[in-house]
């Protein structure tokens, strides 16, 4: 059988006469690449092209002007920053939104002092777009339903009760992140691995909520033997990833989706991603329903282990010098790009 990534009606899926074949789809694509695309999701189409609208007039604006929006203390998951590849080109823009503004919005919301501590470097809100900082919260939290009612739909197609997944914590642990890929000119000869913008991998978060836009299907997704399958731009679809914790969650059964993404086009692509954890105290482990006689591989983690050494990690592994050094002295960083 041929992996493929499904557009699947989200409402009827979930319906009590939701058609079987929906449901296989659904499930194969979920065993066998990780992503889907749905649509009939319940995000109004309004808000989305609000969102995008908006965070597209901050994207657009002069690159010494966007500069400004780099955190104040170099924090690579906050504000806008720029990254270019090692001959100095431009590969992306990232506007990235923290889930609450401030450590004290976090103890707000009900988490441990600890744990608060991850939101002590505020987000950066640009004064040109004043209703963005509404509009995005809108945009986070219908992302975040979605998550909910696609996790609802592996549940269904697996077999398994909702609340065999530990989701039942608040607040859910997520991430906001805006990405905008230039446009390259290239050969049309050239091998999608020779022009790749974002490098291939899959998510550290149970399930990613995607939207693209763009002229041309830049996003792929790996299918089991290895190759790559287009992910087209379907008008009013989202994209959903399951990531390493959903993967873990089933022992295996779903696969983390692993993607990339390709230049090409004529427009600027622009693609906007909420990752989706749950809460921070969550052990993350192989769950009963999915452990059969003979075990697992997979060790527990806490996954406030994780997420409290991201940054660091991070910059371990991508960190250039002078972001690093403006990281540890407490300051913005841009990176700079080739003069042409």
């Amino acid at each position: 059988m041929t992996a493929r990534i499904p557009v699947i009606d989200l409402g009827l899926a979930l319906s009590a006469d939701a058609p079987e074949e929906l449901l296989a789809s659904a499930r194969e694509a979920a065993e066998q690449v990780g992503i889907i695309q749905v649509v009939n999701h319940g995000v109004p189409e309004e808000l989305i092209d609000d969102f995008h609208d908006r965070i597209g007039r901050i994207l657009a604006l002069p690159r010494r002007e966007k500069a400004g929006l780099a955190s104040p203390t170099g924090h690579p998951y906050r504000g806008w920053r720029q990254w270019p590849d090692d001959f100095g080109r431009l590969e992306l823009e990232r506007f990235n939104i923290g889930q609450f503004d401030s450590a004290d919005d976090a103890r707000a919301a009900g988490l441990p002092e600890e744990y608060a501590g991850l939101y002590a470097h505020a987000n950066v809100w640009p004064p040109q777009e004043p209703g963005l900082k509404e509009v995005a919260g809108l945009y986070h939290d219908a992302s975040v339903g979605v998550a909910e009612r696609v996790l609802e739909l592996y549940a269904r197609v697996l077999g398994v009760p909702l609340s065999t997944f530990p989701i039942s914590g608040r607040p859910y642990y997520t991430s906001f992140v805006v990405n905008d890929y230039p446009t390259w000119t290239h050969d049309d000869s050239e091998r999608d691995e020779d022009k790749l913008l974002l490098l291939e991998h899959a998510d550290g978060s149970a399930l990613t909520v995607l939207h693209q836009r763009g002229d041309y299907a830049g996003l792929q997704g790996q299918a089991p033997d290895g190759g790559w399958i287009p992910v087209p731009i379907v008008p009013g679809a989202l994209q959903v990833f399951s990531g390493h914790i959903l993967a873990k969650w089933t022992n295996g059964r779903l696969r983390p989706g692993r993607h990339r993404v390709v230049a090409g086009g004529t427009v600027t692509r622009r693609s906007t991603g909420v990752f989706w954890h749950p809460s921070l105290d969550t052990v993350i482990e192989p769950l009963a329903p999915f452990v059969g006689d003979e075990g697992t591989d997979h060790e527990p983690t806490l996954l406030w282990d994780q997420a409290k050494g991201q940054v660091e990690e991070y910059l371990q592994v991508f960190g250039r010098p002078d972001q690093i050094a403006a990281w540890r002295e407490g300051r913005p960083y841009v990176a700079e790009l080739a003069e042409a």
